[in-house]
């Protein structure tokens, strides 16, 4: 079978590889029918040293069981299924408390771990009962880009927006205009911001972003930035903040406009050893909360608001590939001429 290979920074192959195949009783193989390529690929593909044989890319999918193991109860051969970023059990306490990205039996695909990347022609997916979630729609419906972003953007958008307690009638302020958080403002916009201020400075997402219900725009950056969000906010600065970057610059940015005893949720996946800013937070009262979203548990929750029209975020993807596209892919969204790409294989 056919899978994407990033070797080192930069060079990212299309090659054959072993087919997927049953190792455990718990395990399922999906055929894959929707992938994406995510802005978390962009720090590898920006950074990796070399690696032995490669890292298999990808952690975003839809895709259909083709085998499951023999312990394998909830989900069914020929099941249509959405793939989180994350393969947990279901059972642990982790999983029961709701936080499956910290399942004692898990882990992540596409990131050089057990599991493989989900930027191929098939995948093994470890604890399939507790991990794989069936949508009882056809393979080719309309909605498909959209329940793709449950399998990590959207999810992701909707932790940050919770992270940062973003109440009815608050103000939000988003940092970062990527596929995450624009998915961010559709979930503070869900959960009732009368505010939502987008930090971002890419004409083409800030319309998007307005489209989902952003209200202002800064387009500032670092002390000019905080400025002017404090302008926009009486002064005081916004209730809620989602990070949506993962940079040391972004998440000082983010305490610097949270008011005093408002909320950070930050979501980036981050580049720093050392969390800045602890004097202010602490003078502050300000809640810094997030991680790895659990986007399985999101799922139940978000799937009927797309279902039935009221939240769009498949309009994330602005760009199709086949597989044999996908390196063009990761250079389209590195230097930003493409927000978030969706693979067909």
């Amino acid at each position: 079978m056919r899978a994407t290979v990033m070797h080192m920074a930069g060079d990212v192959r299309i090659e054959n590889i072993p087919d997927a195949t049953l190792i455990y009783s718990t395990d399922a193989v999906i055929r894959i029918t929707r992938a994406c390529i995510c802005g978390s690929d962009l720090w590898p593909y920006n950074d990796l040293v070399p690696e032995a044989g490669g890292r298999r890319m990808g952690h975003e999918a839809i895709g259909v069981v083709e085998a499951i193991g023999s312990d394998v109860q909830r989900i069914k051969a020929g099941d249509l299924v959405i793939m989180p970023f994350a393969y947990a059990d279901g059972k642990c306490m982790f999983c029961d408390e709701g936080l499956p990205t910290s399942c004692v039996h898990g882990g992540f695909f596409g990131t050089g771990g057990a599991a493989d990347g989900a930027q191929a022609e098939a995948l093994r997916v470890p604890q399939a009962d507790g991990t794989l979630f069936p949508i009882h729609v056809a393979p080719d419906h309309s909605l498909m880009p959209s329940l793709l972003t449950l399998s990590d953007v959207m999810g992701t958008g909707h932790h940050a927006a919770a992270a940062a307690r973003v109440t009815r009638g608050s103000r939000g302020a988003v940092i970062g205009d990527g596929a995450v958080g624009l998915c961010g403002v559709i979930a503070a916009k869900r959960l009732g911001a009368e505010q939502i201020i987008i930090l971002g400075r890419h004409p083409d997402r800030i319309a998007l972003a307005k489209v989902f219900g952003a209200t202002d725009v800064v387009s500032e950056r670092g002390g000019e930035a905080i400025e002017a969000v404090k302008a926009l906010t009486g002064g005081f600065g916004a209730h809620s903040v989602l990070e949506c970057v993962g940079s040391g610059p972004a998440i000082d940015t983010a305490v610097g406009i949270a008011r005093p005893g408002g909320a950070v949720g930050r979501v980036g996946v981050p580049h720093y050893e050392v969390m800045p800013a602890g004097r202010q937070t602490f003078y502050n009262n300000i809640a810094v909360a997030g991680g790895p979203a659990p986007v399985r548990t999101y799922i139940s929750e978000l799937l009927p608001d797309i279902m039935e029209g009221r939240i769009e975020p498949g309009r994330v993807f602005d760009s199709l590939v086949t597989l044999d596209g996908v390196p063009d892919g990761y250079r389209a969204m590195n230097e930003r001429k493409a927000l978030k790409v969706m693979v067909r294989p």
